[in-house]
C-alpha cells in the first residue's frame, strides 16, 4: 500500500504541524524515528493523529526530536492529496480544534513495499555491538541511518519480549545486504557481539564483503590485538568522525549497493 511520506527533521516541542487534505478522508500518523521504521516494517507502531475527515487539522509535537508525518489510505477508499507545513508554537494562530480520530485497532499496519521488493525479505544494514555502546553509538547511528531512508536491523528496532534471541539476530544477520560493526573494548568481551561478527564474517567467507567496520574507542594497535585480520579494512572512527557523517557514508555504500531481487 502506498502512502505519503513527510520527514519533518529535528522539531521542538510545542510546535504544530498542520496537515491539508484534498480530496477523501486519510489516516494521518505523526511518529518518532523509531515507530517510523516499524511502521514500514508491518510492525505495531505508536503514533499521534488517527482518521482525518476535514482539514486542516493539527497534531501538536509532543517531544523535541526528529519526526515524520505518514497520510496513507489503508481500509480506506478514494484518493487524497496533502500538504503539511510545521507551525513554530510561538507564531501559533487560533484555528477551530479537530483532532483527529483514533484508528481502529482492528486495522492492521501497513507493509509496504520498497522499489519492488517486499521489506520482510532484506534489511539495509545489521547494526552489530555491544550494549554498553548503545547509547553513545548504536542507538543514534540506527536512528541516523533510519532517517537516511534504510531499512537498519537494530534490536531496539526488532526485538520483542518472548523472541528466540538466536533465531531473530540469524534472520537478521541472514537478510541483512551490510554490517555495521561498532568495534570497542566492549565488543571484544562479550559473547553476542562476537556471535553476531562470527555470521557477518561467514557471509563473507562466499566473498561478499558486507562488513563495514566503526571503531569505537580503539586505537589501531588494540584491533591489531584483538584481531590482525579486521586491523586490516578500511573503518571509521568515532574519534575522528561524527555519528551523522557515518551515518552518510554508510548511506551512500549501500546506495551504490544493488538490491537483491526476489527469489
Amino acid at each position: 500500500m502506498k502512502y505519503k511520506h513527510y520527514k519533518l527533521e529535528n522539531q521542538q516541542r510545542g510546535n504544530v504541524v498542520e496537515v491539508t487534505l484534498s480530496g477523501s478522508a486519510a489516516n494521518v500518523r505523526l511518529l518518532d524515528s523509531t515507530n517510523y521504521q516499524n511502521y514500514r516494517a508491518g510492525r505495531r507502531h505508536n503514533y499521534h493523529g488517527g482518521l482525518v475527515k476535514r482539514s486542516p487539522a493539527r497534531l501538536e509535537i509532543p517531544r523535541t526530536g526528529t519526526w515524520h508525518l505518514i497520510v496513507d489510505m489503508q481500509g480506506l477508499r478514494g484518493n487524497v492529496r496533502s500538504s503539511v507545513r510545521v507551525i513554530p508554537r510561538e507564531a501559533l494562530s487560533p484555528l477551530p480544534e479537530y483532532t483527529p480520530r483514533p484508528l481502529s485497532p482492528l486495522v492492521q499496519p501497513v507493509r509496504p513495499a520498497s522499489n519492488g521488493v517486499d521489506p520482510l525479505e532484506y534489511y539495509d544494514v545489521f547494526v552489530a555491538h555491544a550494549t554498553e555502546d548503545k547509547e553513545a553509538v548504536a542507538r543514534p547511528l540506527a536512528d541516523a541511518l533510519t532517517e537516511a531512508g534504510l531499512r537498519v536491523w537494530y534490536d531496539e528496532f526488532e526485538l520483542r519480549i518472548g523472541d528466540n534471541l538466536r533465531r531473530k539476530i540469524d534472520a537478521g544477520l541472514s537478510r541483512s545486504r551490510f554490517g555495521v560493526v561498532v568495534f570497542s573494548p566492549s565488543f571484544f568481551a562479550k559473547n553476542w557481539p562476537q556471535y553476531e561478527l562470527d555470521g557477518l564474517v561467514t557471509r563473507e567467507m562466499t566473498g561478499e564483503q558486507i562488513i563495514l567496520p566503526l571503531w569505537h574507542r580503539l586505537t589501531k594497535a588494540e584491533v591489531i590485538r584483538q584481531s590482525p585480520s579486521l586491523a586490516g579494512r578500511v573503518a571509521r572512527s568515532t574519534s575522528d568522525f561524527t555519528i551523522e557523517e557515518i551515518a552518510r557514508e554508510i548511506a551512500e555504500v549501500v546506495g551504490e549497493s544493488p538490491i537483491p531481487s526476489k527469489p
